[in-house]
C-alpha cells in the first residue's frame, strides 16, 4: 500500500513539474511583449529595454527556465505580480477560499441530486422516470454556464430583486447563484455516470441473491448496488471537482468573485506572467491533489489493488 501512495505521489509531482514547464513555453513563445504593454502608450527604446532587463526577459530560454523552475520548486516562490507588485503566493491564498466555497457546495449538490437521480433512473431503467432524467441530465450538461448565469441574473436579481447579481464582502446570498450556475453540469455528469454504473451490477449475482431473500428494494440499493458502483462515480466526482475549481473562470467573472480563476484571467488580459504561471500551476496542483485522493479511494475501496501491491512486495 506504501508503494501504491508513494508511485501516486510521484506521478502528481511531475504532472505539476510538467504543467510549470508547459506554461512558462507558452508565455515565453507569445508574440506579445508584457514590457510594452505594461509601460503604456509609446515608449522609449531605452525604457523598454529597462523594462525588459527590471522583469528579467533579457535573459535566454534556458536561463528564464532554470531561475523560474528553481523558485518555483526550490523557494516556493511565484514571484511578484508585474502589474500590482502583490507576492503572487499571497494573493492566491486570501483568493482560494472564495473559489473553495463554490467548487465544494456545488459539488455536494452535485453529488446530491446527481447521484440521486442517476440511482433512481438505473432503477426505473426504460421507463417514462428513466426517460425523463436523462432529458434532464442532456439539457443541464448542453446549456453554457455563463448563459444560465446571466438568465439566472435577470430572473432572480432584476425581476425578483431576491439575490444580489454581483460579490459583496460578507453576504452568504453571494454564492447562492454562483453554486447553483457551477452545479448544473456537474448533475448532470453525475446522474448519467452513477445510471451507468448502477446498470452494470443491477442482474448481478448478489443482487438477484438479495432480491431473493425478501429484502427491500431501498436496502438492495444502498446496502449491495451502491457500493460495487462506486468506483466510476468516485472517479466522477473527483474530476467533477477539479474541472469546477479549474474552470471558475467563467463564473468567478460573471458575477465579480475575487476567486483564483478571475485573478487568472485578469492576468491574462494584462499580460502578467507571474500571476498567469502561479495559477495555473495552483490550479494544477490542486487538480492533482484532487485526483490523489481519488486514487487513494481506489486503493482502499478495491480490494484487487491491495492484493496487486502485496503481490508485488512478495515476489520481491
Amino acid at each position: 500500500m506504501t508503494r501504491y501512495i508513494v508511485k501516486r505521489v510521484l506521478m502528481l509531482l511531475v504532472t505539476v513539474f510538467c504543467a510549470a514547464i508547459v506554461v512558462f513555453t507558452l508565455m515565453y513563445i507569445s508574440p506579445y511583449d508584457p514590457a510594452r504593454i505594461l509601460l503604456g502608450g509609446d515608449p522609449t527604446p531605452e525604457a523598454l529595454e529597462a523594462k525588459r532587463v527590471a522583469l528579467g526577459l533579457d535573459k535566454s530560454y534556458l536561463q528564464q527556465l532554470v531561475t523560474y523552475l528553481s523558485d518555483i520548486f526550490l523557494h516556493l516562490d511565484f514571484g511578484d505580480s508585474w502589474v500590482y507588485g502583490v507576492p503572487v503566493m499571497s494573493e492566491l491564498a486570501a483568493r482560494l477560499p472564495r473559489t473553495l466555497i463554490v467548487g465544494l457546495c456545488a459539488m455536494v449538490i452535485n453529488v446530491i441530486i446527481g447521484v440521486g437521480m442517476g440511482i433512481f433512473a438505473a432503477v426505473h431503467e426504460g421507463k417514462w422516470q428513466d426517460s425523463a432524467i436523462m432529458v434532464i441530465a442532456m439539457a443541464f450538461i448542453s446549456v453554457p454556464d455563463f448563459w444560465v448565469a446571466l438568465m439566472l441574473i435577470i430572473l432572480l436579481c432584476q425581476r425578483l430583486n431576491l439575490l444580489p447579481a454581483f460579490y459583496t464582502v460578507g453576504d452568504w446570498r453571494s454564492y447562492v447563484l454562483p453554486i447553483i450556475c457551477s452545479s448544473f453540469g456537474g448533475v448532470a455528469v453525475n446522474a448519467r455516470q452513477a445510471r451507468s454504473s448502477m446498470l452494470e451490477v443491477i442482474r448481478a449475482d448478489f443482487v438477484t441473491t438479495a432480491r431473493s431473500k425478501g429484502q427491500k428494494e431501498s436496502k438492495v440499493v444502498m446496502n449491495h448496488m451502491l457500493p460495487n458502483a462506486m468506483m466510476p462515480i468516485i472517479t466522477g466526482l473527483g474530476g467533477g471537482l477539479s474541472m469546477i475549481v479549474a474552470g471558475s473562470a467563467v463564473i468567478e467573472s460573471v458575477f465579480s468573485i475575487p476567486g483564483v480563476g478571475a485573478y487568472l484571467l485578469t492576468g491574462l488580459n494584462s499580460r502578467d506572467y507571474p500571476v498567469v504561471r502561479g495559477s495555473v500551476i495552483f490550479l494544477a496542483t490542486f487538480s492533482g491533489i484532487i485526483m490523489l485522493l481519488v486514487d487513494l479511494a481506489y486503493a482502499f475501496l478495491d480490494p484487487r489493488i491491495k492484493a496487486q501491491y502485496a503481490t508485488g512486495r512478495r515476489a520481491k
